[in-house]
C-alpha cells in the first residue's frame, strides 16, 4: 500500500500528465500540429470573359507554372458546367481540381433527381463566394480566383469570385495579370460596341487580349481554349495557338 506523501508514477512510462496527450518516443509534440499551405505551388495565370449579344465567353491559356518555372503545358482551366453555365477559374491548380470535381458531383446529383431542375449560372456564382469565404474563414483559402459565365433567364451573366469571396458581376471580366492589362481592352471594346458584340468579335476580342497578355505576362503561353454559351448549348474548344509576331525583338539594341 502506498504511503501517504509517496510521489505518484504515471499510469504507464512516459505517459501524459493530466490533460496531455501521449508523446509517443523520438517524436515532438510540434509535429502533430495542423499546419495549412498559405501559398500555391501550380498556378495558371489569367481568365477572361466578355458577354456579347446573346451570350458570354470566356478564354484561359493552358500553361500551369511550377513558381517561374513553365512546367505544365496542358493545364485546361476552362470547364462545361452543364448546357447553360460554364467556368474558368486562376491560382492554383489543384484547388481548381477539387472545386471542379465538387461541381461535377453537385451536377451528376442534380440530374439524378430529374426533377426538371439544372444548375443555374447565378446558383454557381453565389454557392461559390459561399464556399470561398468559408475556407478563407479556417485560414486554409481554396487559393482560386472564379469566373462564371452563363445564361440565366435568356440573359447573359458573367461573375467574379476570388479566395476570400469578394463577388461581382460584370459584363467584361479579367483575373490575375489579365486585370491589369486585358480588362481596359476588354471595356474599350464593349462600350464601343455598346454591349452588343457578336459571338465572333467577342471571340477575336479575346484573343487580342490573350496575344498581348503572351507578350507581356511571363505566367502566359500561346496555347489557349475557348468556352462559349449560347442558347444552343455551351462548348469548351481547343486548344487553339495564338498568332504572333516577335519581329520587334530584332529593333532591340542596347543590351549586348
Amino acid at each position: 500500500m502506498r504511503c501517504v506523501g509517496e510521489i505518484s508514477r504515471p499510469l504507464w512510462q512516459n505517459g501524459p500528465s493530466p490533460g496531455q496527450v501521449y508523446n509517443f518516443p523520438s517524436t515532438s509534440s510540434n509535429n502533430r500540429l495542423a499546419t495549412r499551405s498559405m501559398n500555391p505551388i501550380t498556378t495558371g495565370t489569367s481568365v477572361l470573359g466578355i458577354a456579347f449579344d446573346g451570350g458570354v465567353a470566356l478564354a484561359a491559356d493552358t500553361l500551369g507554372s511550377y513558381g517561374s518555372l513553365a512546367r505544365f503545358r496542358q493545364c485546361r482551366r476552362l470547364m462545361k458546367v452543364n448546357s447553360s453555365v460554364i467556368m474558368g477559374a486562376s491560382g492554383d491548380y489543384a484547388d481548381f481540381q477539387f472545386l471542379s470535381e465538387v461541381i461535377e458531383n453537385k451536377v451528376i446529383e442534380e440530374e439524378c433527381a430529374d426533377d426538371g431542375q439544372n444548375l443555374k449560372p447565378k446558383a454557381l456564382y453565389c454557392w461559390l463566394t459561399r464556399v470561398l469565404y468559408n475556407r478563407r474563414s479556417k485560414f486554409d483559402p481554396l487559393w482560386n480566383t472564379c469566373v462564371v459565365g452563363g445564361l440565366q433567364d435568356g440573359e447573359p451573366f458573367l461573375g467574379f469570385v476570388d479566395k476570400i469571396g469578394t463577388a461581382f458581376a460584370n459584363p467584361h471580366i479579367a483575373t490575375g495579370y489579365g486585370a491589369y492589362i486585358a480588362l481596359p481592352l476588354l471595356r474599350d471594346a464593349y462600350e464601343k460596341a455598346k454591349g452588343k458584340l457578336s459571338e465572333q468579335e467577342a471571340k477575336n476580342l479575346l484573343v487580342d487580349c490573350l496575344r498581348v497578355l503572351y507578350y507581356r505576362d511571363a505566367r502566359a503561353f500561346h496555347k489557349y481554349d475557348i468556352a462559349v454559351v449560347t442558347k444552343d448549348g455551351a462548348t469548351v474548344e481547343g486548344p487553339f495557338e495564338l498568332d504572333t509576331n516577335w519581329d520587334v525583338g530584332l529593333l532591340v539594341s542596347g543590351y549586348e
